[in-house]
């Protein structure tokens, strides 16, 4: 049995990843803005309700980490924040909003977790094909692309930072998959993938990527995008 934080549990990856840890023996921290119901009862996952993008409401997970656990084996950063508009109407509040998310709150829930992360614990860091430098890229996604390239510059220096205390980063760039946000963005479009697919992937790689990597971006992807 580990002990699993993941965010962004409320739908799509992040729902199905939290279920499945659970559902196969593990204790979950699940962090959302809203929980989902049937998370809400698995004897096996607590849900917080945390915006990653408010650095006080961050606080909430370091106060259960201090009451409930004394370790933590694994952090899946897989919330996301995507705003789709042509760059010229991209505002400075839109670009804050995506970090916010997809980078200042996965190097902040890192920071807080840190001082139960022990030896052979795993961050995985879920960033996106878009991020990848020479990779497709497409209009629109300006804020989102960039940020996830940002987190993967951040994961591979943290893995370099921490491996003295055998504290594994890695990072996993996905292609599409069939969620609702990829929906809300691109009404119509059928990624190859379904969210409990990639899940599966996420599982495994989380309980066992550790072992042969370190401060690597995986690229996931069956398809361009």
């Amino acid at each position: 049995m580990q002990n699993i934080i993941i965010s962004g549990t409320s739908r799509g990856i992040g729902y199905a990843l939290a279920l499945q840890f659970a559902n196969a023996g593990h204790k979950v921290l699940a962090l959302s803005r809203k929980s989902h119901p049937n998370l809400l009862q698995n004897q096996n996952i607590t849900c917080l309700t945390v915006d990653l993008s408010d650095e006080n409401d961050l606080k909430k997970v370091a106060v259960f980490l201090s009451k409930n656990w004394s370790k933590v084996d694994a952090i899946v950063h897989n919330a996301g924040a995507l705003v789709l508009k042509p760059f010229a109407q991209t505002t400075l509040s839109d670009f804050e909003q995506v970090y916010k998310v997809n980078v200042f709150g996965v190097a902040l829930l890192t920071q807080i977790v840190l001082p139960y992360l022990e030896k052979g614990s795993h961050v995985v860091t879920i960033s996106s094909m878009g991020g990848i430098q020479g990779s497709a890229k497409f209009a629109g996604l300006a804020a989102y692309s960039s940020s996830k390239g940002a987190v993967i510059t951040l994961s591979e220096l943290l893995a370099e930072e921490y491996k003295e205390r055998g504290i594994s980063f890695n990072v996993l760039a996905l292609g599409s998959v069939n969620t609702e946000m990829l929906q809300a963005a691109f009404p119509g479009y059928e990624a190859p993938l379904s969210a409990t697919q990639m899940a599966n992937y996420i599982f495994n790689f989380t309980l066992t990527g550790h072992q042969f990597y370190n401060g690597k971006v995986l690229q996931v992807a069956s398809s361009t995008p």
